[in-house]
């Protein structure tokens, strides 16, 4: 429990609300929605309910409600209300601040619980694109900011990733591979850890029944040379989330394009934020895109 972050600095409720914190302190001082505590120093602090209680109001203002109505409400029919309005539309922000509390509390029950009411009306590929993501890039901001310790990026990632993998598993158990002479090789590069998108892809792959063996984290180009001579074409997938780095990037997709490449059928596709930093590609075999869901796209042809 000593982990878990129970003081908020006014920055961190506006880094996690998207309220401003001068809007915060107009809202705390005219109509006492907050009661922040001090430090000995005298030092003004939120506590973790105050943080919920930033979020449902912010919920609540984005749908229409305003401030000198939400200030009358009773602070336990606020989050009743938040509840009645994600169930009537798409509630997605309330997901995600579900998730951002359940990270910050350490909380896996809360996990659970808002991924099994996301999963009654929503299937998993709606769930990842409408929620994880944005969820995930909140967090890549809220980790720059300094309002979160990479404990918490850890902790719900690996949560998310155990549902990937959960629902590859489902999918391996209903369906049946495709007769296909293709086969999709997903890797990441060396020193890259980064896996979640890639993860993903290789759901959508075995959902559609085809043929994928997934090599995860850290694979050196050396270690797929093998695997040219099992297989008549294989398109390689991989995500470049901080490796290569920039300037060895080139050198690495002309080394994948001698040793994997050439005089092959093979193709290799790549995404991720490393990608801006490739020189004009102007190689057939080698396309990049900024995202896994442009990764997605790119291939409905053959999905569909």
């Amino acid at each position: 429990m000593n982990n878990i972050k129970t003081k908020f600095s006014i920055k961190d409720l506006e880094n996690l609300s998207g309220i401003k914190a001068h809007t915060i302190r107009i809202w705390e001082k005219r109509y006492n929605l907050f009661e922040p505590n001090r430090t000995e120093t005298n030092i003004r602090y939120y506590s973790l309910s105050s943080l919920q209680k930033i979020l449902n109001i912010s919920y609540l203002n984005n749908n229409g409600y305003k401030i000198s109505k939400i200030a009358n409400l009773n602070s336990e029919d606020i989050p009743i209300i938040v509840r009645e309005i994600a169930a009537k539309k798409d509630g997605n922000n309330h997901y995600i601040n579900s998730l951002k509390l359940a990270m910050f509390n350490f909380d896996q029950s809360l996990f659970f619980t808002t991924y099994d009411e996301l999963k009654s009306e929503h299937n998993f590929s709606d769930i990842f694109y409408k929620v994880f993501v944005p969820l995930l890039d909140e967090i890549g901001m809220l980790w720059q900011t300094d309002t979160i310790t990479p404990a918490h990026e850890h902790f719900i990632v690996e949560l998310i990733k155990q549902k990937i993998v959960y629902n590859i598993e489902n999918s391996l158990d209903k369906n049946n591979l495709i007769e296909s002479a293709d086969v999709y090789v997903l890797f990441l590069p060396d020193n890259e850890v980064h896996e979640l998108g890639l993860l993903f892809t290789n759901y959508e792959l075995i959902n559609k029944g085809f043929h994928v063996i997934y090599l995860g984290q850290s694979v050196p180009i050396d270690s797929l040379e093998f695997l040219k001579s099992q297989y008549d074409e294989i398109t390689f997938i991989s995500c470049f989330t901080v490796k290569p780095e920039k300037d060895d990037i080139n050198q690495y997709l002309a080394d994948f394009e001698s040793k994997i490449l050439k005089n092959t059928n093979n193709k290799l596709i790549i995404s991720g934020r490393m990608t801006s930093f490739i020189d004009n590609n102007s190689n057939p075999k080698i396309a990049s895109y900024q995202s896994t869901k442009d990764v997605i796209e790119s291939l409905q042809q053959v999905l569909a």
